[in-house]
C-alpha cells in the first residue's frame, strides 16, 4: 500500500547511538601520545584508508611521499586497511590512527554500503578531522550533514543527479514517467525535485504517479505488487537503496514491468558499486547515473583525494605562512571556525586542469557524471553516445 510521504525515518546510524558509541571510545581508548611541536609541520599527514575485504588483494604494501612527490606539499601517507566497517572498529582504528600520526586529513576508500558515510560526517563533526569519501559508500550523498561538519564527498546531490537523469530523458523524449520510491531518508526530497523541475521545465512533462511503498525486509509482497499492478507508465524512475532496488525488481519481474517496453532509471544510491557484479534481479537495459570516478583507477582517485587534503594545506600555508598542526585526539572537544581551518582550504582546489571545489553541503559543486546501462553480459557499460559525460552545476 502506498505511504504518504511525510518525515523520512531515522538513518541506519541514529545520531545517539553514534554519540554513545563515540563516548564509550573515549573512556576506553588510551591517551594519546605526546604531541609534536605545534603549527610548524614541514609536510601533512593524510591517512589513506581503505575499508573492505576487496582490498585486502588489491592494496599491496603501503603508500609513501614518492607516490605524491608532484603535490604543492610535502605528503606523508598512512596506509589503513581496515577489514569491518561496523561502526566502533572503524572509529577505533581512526582513532587510534590520529592518536599515533597527528592526521591533516583523511582519505576514504571503501566498497560498502551508504552507512558508512553516516559515520565518517559523524567522526568529522566530533573531530573536526577534515575526511574526503571518494568512492563507494563513503561518496554517496547523505542528504543532510550534521553541523560543523568537515567531511567532503567525491560524490553527486540528488538535484545534480536529477537534472542529468532529465537531460537524458528530454534528449529522448521520454515525456511520460513515474515515480517510485522507498522510504529511505531524502525520498521526499527526491520527489521534490522531480516535482519542482517539471513544473518550471520548458519541455512538457506528464508524471503520471508516484508511489512511495515500504521496500523493507518483511514489507508485504502482495501490497507491493498490488500498487505496481496500477503503474501504466513504461518509464519508471526510482529511489531506493541497492539492496532496496533488489527486492523492487524481483517484485517488479513477477507482475511484468521488466522486460522489453520498459525503461527503469536509478540514481547512483540505487546502482551501487558498478565494479561489482549486479544482482541477479536487475534487468537488462537498466540506467543508472553516476559520477565518473567509476572511470578512474584506485590509484587516480586516491590521489586525487589527497590532492584535496594537499592543495587545502597550500592555500593555508600561503595566507597563514605555516600548516596547521595535524588532528590527534578523538578526546578533545572539536573547535571550528569559519576562517581559521584548513577544511575552509579544501572546499575551492583545481588540481590537473579537474575542478574538485565543494559547495557548503561537503559535495562537489561542478561534478561530471556517466549514464550507464546494464548490457546483454550483465556488466554496466557506459551508453547514449555524447551523453558520456554531463557537467550539471548545483
Amino acid at each position: 500500500m502506498a505511504l504518504p510521504r511525510g518525515h523520512p525515518p531515522p538513518s541506519p546510524w541514529p545520531p545517539l547511538f553514534l554519540l554513545l558509541l563515540f563516548l564509550l571510545l573515549l573512556i576506553s581508548s588510551p591517551l594519546p601520545l605526546q604531541a609534536r611541536p605545534l603549527l610548524l609541520h614541514p609536510s601533512i599527514n593524510v591517512a589513506v584508508v581503505f575499508s573492505g575485504s576487496s582490498y585486502q588483494n588489491e592494496v599491496r604494501g603501503r603508500l609513501s611521499g614518492e607516490n605524491f612527490v608532484d603535490l604543492p606539499v610535502v605528503v606523508s601517507p598512512v596506509t589503513v586497511l581496515v577489514n569491518d566497517t561496523n561502526p566502533r572498529d572503524l572509529l577505533t582504528r581512526l582513532c587510534d590512527t590520529m592518536a599515533t600520526e597527528k592526521l591533516h586529513g583523511v582519505v576514504f576508500e571503501d566498497d560498502v554500503g551508504s552507512e558508512v558515510a553516516q559515520i565518517l560526517d559523524f567522526l568529522s563533526t566530533q573531530t573536526a578531522l577534515p575526511i574526503v569519501g571518494i568512492s563507494g559508500g563513503s561518496a554517496v550523498v547523505i542528504p543532510y550533514k550534521a553541523e560543523g561538519s568537515s567531511f567532503l564527498q567525491m560524490g553527486v546531490s540528488l538535484e545534480q543527479q536529477v537534472n542529468c537523469i532529465f537531460k537524458m530523458m528530454e534528449e529522448y523524449d521520454w515525456g511520460e514517467f513515474a515515480v517510485i520510491t522507498s522510504l529511505m531518508p531524502g525520498y521526499d526530497t527526491f520527489v521534490d525535485i522531480v516535482q519542482s523541475y517539471t513544473d518550471t521545465s520548458y519541455f512538457l512533462w506528464n508524471v503520471q504517479d508516484i508511489m512511495s511503498l515500504e521496500m523493507s525486509v518483511g514489507a508485504n509482497d502482495m501490497k507491493l505488487k498490488r500498487m505496481l499492478q496500477q503503474l501504466d507508465s513504461q518509464v519508471l524512475l526510482a529511489y531506493c537503496s541497492h539492496e532496496e532496488a533488489q527486492y523492487l525488481f524481483k517484485n517488479a519481474a513477477e507482475v511484468g514491468l521488466l522486460g522489453p517496453g520498459y525503461i527503469w532509471i536509478l540514481p547512483s544510491l540505487a546502482v551501487g558499486n558498478p565494479d561489482s557484479s549486479p544482482p541477479a534481479s536487475f534487468p537488462i537495459g537498466v540506467i543508472g547515473v553516476i559520477t565518473d570516478q567509476w572511470r578512474k583507477s584506485l590509484r587516480q582517485r586516491v590521489r586525487e583525494g589527497v590532492a584535496i587534503v594537499a592543495k587545502g594545506a597550500e592555500s593555508f600555508k600561503r595566507q597563514y605562512g605555516f600548516i596547521p598542526e595535524g588532528h590527534g585526539d578523538c578526546n578533545k572537544p572539536a573547535k571550528h571556525s569559519d576562517n581559521y581551518t584548513l577544511f575552509r582550504h579544501m572546499l575551492n582546489v583545481t588540481w590537473e586542469r579537474r575542478d574538485l571545489s565543494f559547495n557548503n553541503q561537503g559535495f562537489l559543486s561542478n561534478p561530471s557524471m556517466v549514464i550507464i546501462s546494464l548490457d546483454r553480459d550483465r556488466i554496466w557499460d557506459k551508453v547514449l553516445g555524447r551523453w558520456i559525460l554531463l557537467s550539471v552545476s548545483s
